[in-house]
């Protein structure tokens, strides 16, 4: 345009100059805005289209009224990236572990020109900036286990005008501009109240003190699992108290924090351990209080200790979602930039076993490290992992 100006102003005479201006003018800026005008739909999020979708044994809606997107076909090989948060236990050690073991299997490495990996620790503006910069940089992908799960939206909808498939897991984007993959979070908290109201029989008594040991604070699973426990608790009719600690989803953490629960409270009736329960039941042993039921997550060491203090009155149940949903939402990262139909919340099942049911060798494996999360599979992706291909692999940035 600006060249035309310059070959219109040589001419000597006014007149034709204007008439060109007017005729051409208006031609070539309405060529410029339907450039634009491709260029910004090019760009734009997904259509919204009628399921059922790809893959759907995997891929399966989180309900009958669940939204399915669609992006445009784009020709791999795919950059994908994963922006982690919170680095500090070992579930998300051994998820960090597990998506670059997935991403190093070879059918899904010859769709990757690059996976990047960053972790942030717990620095909300630190996560989102590099959500950000990620977009900036041209990912085709970007995935987010979310520190906070309000805080992204800006993130989701500069995904969205940038063309960008934007997905988060375990913790999530509350946003519907976003693929979201989780298991229920919500139900996982009920399902842990159900069963210790089970276990913890009343008896004429009050009905004592329960501990919660919860996840690190402003994160969307540590606040489910806790609305799906007090929910339950609240509608029993049971009048418990609620000692509540934050043991950070980490051993170390929750095995303090469970130790000076006990030296001030004395006496409690029974757990629920959103993480750290290998570290809580050591608590439990090292103080010698009274074995007592707990609801815990899917720690190889836990389900180990359970199974050898079961006799001593060391009922669990153990639930969660093996760190393998990470390659879940890698999956489904590559079937949105091919062009396939997705769900815009994917549900995942929980790994569930309870007393007296927890068997070795299919729940626990006493050659693997205490650490180790079990039931870290999805069959219905066709997802699996070794030990081995796990834990050789490191937690750090790429």
């Amino acid at each position: 345009m600006n060249q035309l100006n310059h070959l219109v102003n040589r001419l000597d005479n006014r007149p034709v100059r204007h008439l060109i201006r007017r005729l051409v003018g208006p031609v070539i800026g309405g060529l410029v805005l339907a450039c634009a005008l491709v260029a910004i739909a090019f760009a734009a999020g997904p259509d919204v289209v009628q399921g059922p979708g790809a893959d759907a044994d995997c891929f399966k809606p989180w309900g009958k009224d669940t939204t399915f997107f669609q992006w445009k076909k784009k020709k791999g090989p795919y950059r994908i990236a994963l922006a982690n948060g919170f680095i500090g236990n070992t579930w998300r050690i051994q998820m960090i572990k597990t998506a670059k073991a997935y991403a190093e299997q070879p059918a899904v490495k010859a769709k990757l020109k690059e996976f990047k990996v960053i972790s942030t620790g717990e620095d909300l503006p630190a996560q989102i900036a590099a959500a950000n910069n990620l977009i900036d940089a041209g990912y085709d992908a970007v995935i987010v286990n979310a520190l906070n799960p309000t805080a992204f939206a800006p993130v989701a909808k500069k995904a969205k005008a940038a063309g960008v498939v934007l997905l988060s897991f375990d913790n999530v984007i509350e946003s519907r501009d976003n693929i979201v993959v989780n298991v229920d979070q919500v139900e996982l908290g009920r399902l842990a109240a159900r069963w210790l109201l089970k276990e913890v029989k009343p008896d004429g008594k009050p009905d004592g003190k329960l501990l919660e040991v919860r996840g690190p604070s402003g994160n969307s699973v540590d606040r489910d699992r806790h609305d799906g426990f007090r929910e339950v608790l609240n509608k029993s009719g049971r009048k418990f108290e609620v000692v509540e600690v934050v043991g950070k989803w980490d051993d170390g953490t929750a095995q303090k924090a469970t130790a000076d629960a006990i030296a001030i409270h004395k006496k409690l009736v029974g757990i629920y351990v959103q993480g750290g329960s290998t570290g809580t039941v050591h608590a439990l042993i090292d103080s010698k209080h009274p074995m007592i039921p707990i609801s815990g997550e899917t720690e190889n060491g836990f389900r180990k200790l359970c199974a050898e203090h079961a006799a001593q009155g060391l009922h669990c149940s153990s639930a969660g979602t093996g760190p393998a949903q990470v390659a879940v939402t890698i999956k489904a990262a590559i079937a949105a930039l091919e062009g396939e139909k997705l769900p815009q919340s994917i549900s995942l099942p929980a790994s569930y076993v309870e007393y007296p049911n927890i068997k070795e060798g299919s729940d626990f494996y006493p050659k693997l490290s205490d650490n180790f999360f079990v039931g870290n599979s999805f069959p219905a992706c066709k997802i699996g992992f070794s030990a081995e291909e796990i834990m050789g692999k490191s937690e750090g940035n790429q």
